[in-house]
């Protein structure tokens, strides 16, 4: 019997993980395509024949079985629908594809420079009051106190002796992500719309993984904002709608104040400067030329009412239009809080950077 041996190469790949990586290619398909998995699955065929994807080894057709095996996608009534695995998927490959282009820092995950009842261990001791983990007791400088006033032979160890070690305090955070959808998004054939869904719902997947106690809102917004769910974003689709920054950071403002979080903040993520606002009788008022002082006036009221409720609002433009950036200057000025000038493939780094760094101090301690 003979067998013929390729040369190994660094790029050279297993099956699996040829399979993997081509369902992260449909991960981000069906982003674009806003979870049609039928319209991601022509768009793959297509890819395929261009660039030779798929081979005797794996047709397209054992992709699609494969696909329904893992139980990404699945058969409803003669069309090929997107299941809630593949949903999960899809902020999985999200959370990975942000986290590449994330630089190495020393920095911790979670937690601020506030030592108290806490997970991670440090190097300082301090004397041990109620509530403190047994665990966490200093064994050496226990015993060392209690021989400092008895023998061994009289041993006593008294409160007084027992030190223990500080923690790092970790902290809870609420956060709400206020994404554009106007018709901007998309403006001109640039797809500002799939970055801006993809660092959404990574940032969902790093919370509800690696920090459960996290709360996070996501809300949409063009002409008027809505709540929606984890499960309803990657179907999120641009609209025919001007910007309502107003009704979007209302609408935040009004879900933080629920939440009774030490820590609250706003993701702002736009491409535009607001165009758009309620008027008093509950009328649309829109203009889209310029920066309209009745729009921009109100946009900046609901700033400071967000700083006086000790809400960060951190904007990150996908953009420089430079109405936009003249607005975001005084948003920001408004609130005290951070702007981010970002190009789209640096959207997720910008983000994922500024959550956990905020997670490392007390929000708003700048904020009277």
């Amino acid at each position: 019997m003979k067998f013929r041996y390729s040369k190994w190469t660094e790029s050279s790949m297993t099956d699996e993980q040829r399979l993997q990586n081509m369902v992260s290619l449909f991960s981000y398909l069906l982003l674009q395509t806003s979870g049609d998995a039928e319209e991601a699955l022509e768009w793959m065929r297509q890819l395929g024949q261009e660039y030779e994807l798929f081979d005797k080894d794996m047709t397209m057709e054992d992709f699609i079985e494969k696909l329904k095996e893992l139980g990404y996608i699945d058969d409803a009534k003669d069309v090929i629908v997107l299941t809630s695995k593949g949903v999960q998927r899809i902020r999985e490959d999200a959370l990975r594809e942000v986290f590449t282009n994330l630089k190495k820092s020393p920095e911790g995950s979670h937690e601020s420079p506030h030592t108290g009842q806490g997970v991670d261990r440090l190097s300082e001791t301090k004397k041990y009051t109620f509530g403190d983990q047994p665990t966490n007791i200093d064994l050496t400088s226990t015993l060392k106190n209690a021989l400092l006033h008895d023998s061994i032979e009289k041993f006593q160890l008294h409160e007084d002796d027992i030190e223990v070690y500080e923690t790092e305090h970790l902290t809870s955070c609420a956060t709400v992500v206020l994404l554009d959808i106007s018709h901007s998004m998309i403006l001109y054939g640039e797809d500002r719309i799939t970055p801006a869904k993809q660092v959404s719902l990574a940032l969902a997947e790093l919370i509800r993984t690696k920090f459960p106690k996290d709360h996070l809102n996501i809300v949409v917004f063009g002409d008027d904002a809505k709540e929606i769910t984890l499960a309803e974003l990657p179907f999120v689709t641009v609209g025919p709608y001007h910007t309502n920054t107003l009704a979007a950071l209302r609408l935040a403002r009004s879900i933080l104040r629920r939440k009774g979080n030490v820590n609250r903040q706003v993701f702002l993520v736009t491409d535009g400067k607001p165009s758009a606002i309620f008027d008093e009788s509950g009328r649309l008022y829109r203009n889209s030329f310029g920066l309209d002082p009745r729009i921009v006036n109100k946009t900046l009221d609901e700033a400071v009412a967000c700083r006086r409720e000790k809400i960060v609002i951190s904007t990150f433009m996908v953009a420089r239009d430079p109405y936009l950036i003249n607005f975001v200057e005084e948003l920001t000025r408004a609130n005290k809080g951070r702007a981010y000038y970002s190009s789209l493939n640096k959207l997720g780094e910008y983000i994922f950077v500024d959550y956990i760094r905020n997670r490392r101090q007390k929000f708003n301690s700048s904020i009277p």
